[in-house]
């Protein structure tokens, strides 16, 4: 087993939350002088830098959200002139305006490191030929991931994006041996080769390194079986960095945090109190040795928990556990709070459906409907009308089972619902408010 980083990778925890400390309190003064936003909200809460004395005074500032960088669009809330900064990404917008993140060189370099240690975590070495399938551009995945590839010395393809057939072309003609790209859409390259008849046994793909949407362990299970893949997941958001902030070993028992860099709470989403390792709670970031584009406390929406006993595979940092949705992708139905993830749990076990489905909510009269669109895994299963029906009511039993509703189950044919090369959107909901108050 390679550690890239033994000396912050294998620290003991009491010289970790020494070296912690040191930087926050580095990190909170650069941010009071170098940032008004950030000394405008420290001054309104009577806190001055040197107030921080111990690493549990964070929780005496306030959060960030996704909502504040915002309205700070483009570079409100850069620490450093714009002659500093030598790239920008952004996110995609798609639920409001952009979040535009930027580095300096030594941000640059940061990067490149922490990405290379989360590549090395999950089994890479100089020996691997690494496909990149995430799109290039102001997403932080395609970039994030190349540079770290680069530095361990693996051989690096910019597959990008897209072009299916191409991918599976490069995977069997370069010799790809690790495949980067999200759970999705690895799915869906196993789908279309196994529909082509390639054979498999004669690729040399053995790892995957899958993020950037959440995904079950049914999900990996299913991805392993069709791609004959050691299936690993991480975890990085533009926010904060971008991939490099956490990642699985070999062991799977969780992604180790790069915990030099950053400090991760997990709070309760509703009332902001902090939970303690191993509860599920909201998790929040503070950045540590950014220069660009520090954050103090960002409010990540994304669920998980935290553990913080060693691994066994030597690394004493702590693990977060896959996150299992977004406060905001939580469904509220009929007073229900439901996780498209646990939906998605209960379909890729039940036999004879294939792993893609549209989870759709409508508001009839003063009720919520949830339906629930899942292909078969074979058009066979379509007829005689009794198996249909059959196959709809045990899905419908195990769902109830879970959540303690009802679902509409509509099972159609396999290959009608949308496939992505990107982060996979399964959830529509037509509610006034997303079925929220207004």
């Amino acid at each position: 087993m390679i550690i890239w980083d033994r000396e912050h990778e294998c620290m003991p925890r009491p010289r970790l939350a020494e070296l912690q400390l040191e930087r926050l309190k580095h990190t909170v003064r650069y941010v009071y002088e170098k940032v008004p936003y950030y000394r405008d909200i420290f001054d309104q809460r009577g806190f001055k830098p040197q107030h921080l004395q111990n690493l549990s005074d964070l929780t005496h500032l306030p959060f960030i959200t996704k909502d504040d960088l915002r309205n700070f669009y483009p570079f409100g809330l850069f620490a450093v002139p714009q002659r500093e900064i030598v790239r920008l990404h952004a996110s995609s917008g798609t639920t409001g305006r952009s979040v535009v993140v930027g580095y300096t060189r030594r941000d640059m370099e940061t990067w490149t490191e922490l990405t290379a240690r989360m590549v090395t975590l999950a089994g890479v070495t100089e020996n691997d030929t690494a496909q990149i399938a995430f799109n290039y551009g102001l997403f932080t995945g395609g970039f994030g991931l190349h540079y770290g590839l680069e530095r361990v010395g693996a051989t690096v393809i910019p597959a990008s994006g897209g072009n299916t057939e191409r991918q599976l072309t490069l995977i069997q003609d370069f010799g790809t041996t690790t495949l980067i790209a999200t759970p999705g859409y690895a799915l869906y390259l196993g789908e279309t080769a196994e529909a082509q008849g390639i054979d498999l046994s004669r690729w040399q793909l053995r790892l995957g390194l899958f993020g950037s949407e959440p995904w079950t362990e049914e999900m990996r299970t299913e991805i392993e079986k069709r791609l004959r893949v050691t299936a690993t997941d991480n975890y990085g958001l533009s926010e904060v960095l971008g991939p490099g902030v956490s990642g699985e070993c070999h062991c799977r028992a969780g992604m180790h945090i790069a915990e030099d860099h950053f400090i991760v709470e997990t709070i309760n989403p509703e009332t902001g109190a902090n939970l303690p390792p191993g509860e599920e709670g909201e998790l929040v970031f503070t950045s540590l040795t950014k220069e660009a584009f520090p954050v103090i406390r960002f409010r990540t929406k994304d669920i998980s928990c935290l553990y913080t006993e060693p691994c066994a595979c030597g690394r004493t940092t702590a693990r977060m556990r896959r996150t299992s949705g977004r406060t905001d992708d939580m469904l509220i139905i009929r007073g229900v709070n439901v996780f498209p993830s646990q939906i998605e749990s209960v379909l890729i076990n039940s036999e004879g459906i294939a792993p893609y489905y549209r989870i759709d909510v409508y508001r009839r009269g003063a009720l919520d409907d949830l339906e629930i669109s899942v292909e078969v895994a074979s058009s066979d299963l379509l007829e005689p009308y009794f198996q249909l029906e059959e196959l709809s009511a045990t899905i419908q039993r195990k769902i109830y089972a879970t959540l303690a509703l009802t679902a509409k189950i509509r099972l159609v044919q396999p290959g009608s619902l949308e496939r992505t090369t990107g982060k996979s959107r399964r959830v529509f909901d037509h509610r006034p408010s997303g079925g929220r108050p207004a």
